[in-house]
């Protein structure tokens, strides 16, 4: 397991690739080993950004004291030195030039659904009990999903790909549109068109790209698991209309499904009627409702404690 890499560390690795660029030492655009290193995490580009400013008005300050032509470089390890002993000074002038873009947050209630339009053209919609950060930076849209679930329809832009982070779960695209949900140990990731390309942090060299009625389960610390199922993908995106849509899946896991959108909730007293299956489309904030229909269906009796209501096997006389 690798250690996450810290504010410092990101810092110090972009000072040294800023100094080796500024020196003439690699090509940005075709090292492969710089290209990985930007990739790996959104937020160095952010660090990038902020060495190379630091370090143009280091220079810019050797030009205004009459230092031209512009002097040879010096060791790396100097500039490096050289570059963070101004890099305090360097921010409170050169100003939001050089700042990281303070995200947008957007979060939402139980049981609450919204649409967020992007800056970018892009819009946002947030599911249930969702927290959603976005930063647009000029070379990158950068997208947290800190908790729940979100479908991102994604404007077109080649040149500030959208990648969307979920804890160690990355999403990258271009102009798409897919679904990311959380879960404890990973993330769910359903295309509804174009394509995406999706890795762990730390397994960044094995990418799986996932096209359009195609979902995905990217856990932590194993490979993403692709499965071509798009009446599955298009079932589990019910929930942007409201509504709940089941094609097989157990009373059990339909009930852990109503119970994310209501503060009443519902409780399977029987384990036998948590197995048995449904199929049917409800309303997501409609668990009576839903109830009911469970107990013409499968034969159970409703009862109603409070903000409980528990599902059970009728009595057989």
């Amino acid at each position: 397991m690798s250690t996450p890499e810290t504010v410092r560390d990101a810092a110090d690795q972009a000072a040294l690739w800023a100094t080796r660029i500024d020196a003439g030492a690699l090509d940005p655009e075709s090292d492969a080993g710089f290209q990985r290193w930007l990739e790996e995490d959104p937020r160095r580009r952010g660090a990038l950004l902020r060495a190379q400013a630091a370090l143009s008005f280091l220079d810019r300050g050797r030009a205004l004291a009459g230092v031209v032509p512009r002097p040879k470089p010096r060791p790396i390890w100097i500039r490096r030195k050289l570059m963070f002993a101004g890099a305090a000074l360097a921010a409170s002038l050169i100003g939001a030039a050089i700042l990281m873009v303070r995200p947008d947050r957007y979060d939402t209630r139980l049981g609450e659904i919204r649409q967020v339009p992007l800056s970018d053209g892009s819009l946002v919609e947030i599911n249930t009990q969702s927290t959603v950060e976005v930063a647009m930076h000029p070379d990158v849209r950068q997208v947290t999903l800190a908790r729940g679930e979100a479908w991102f329809r994604v404007a077109h832009d080649k040149k500030r790909p959208f990648i969307v982070s979920a804890g160690r779960i990355r999403v990258r695209a271009v102009g798409t549109a897919f679904s990311v949900r959380r879960r404890d140990d990973g993330a769910d990731v359903a295309v509804t068109d174009g394509a995406i390309v999706t890795w762990t942090v730390g397994d960044e060299d094995h990418p799986v790209q996932v096209a359009a009625g195609s979902k995905a389960y990217v856990a932590d610390y194993e490979p993403p698991k692709v499965v071509e199922a798009s009446s599955e993908v298009e079932r589990s995106l019910a929930w942007r209309e409201g509504e709940i849509a089941l094609e097989g899946e157990t009373l059990g896991e339909a009930v852990a499904q109503f119970n994310r959108y209501n503060a009443r909730k519902l409780v399977i007293s029987d384990p036998k009627l948590a197995d048995e299956k449904l199929v049917g489309q409800f309303r997501a904030t409609e668990p009576k409702t839903f109830a009911e229909a469970v107990a013409t269906t499968l034969g159970a009796t409703v009862e109603e404690e409070g903000d409980t209501i528990r599902l059970s096997r009728a009595a057989r006389h």
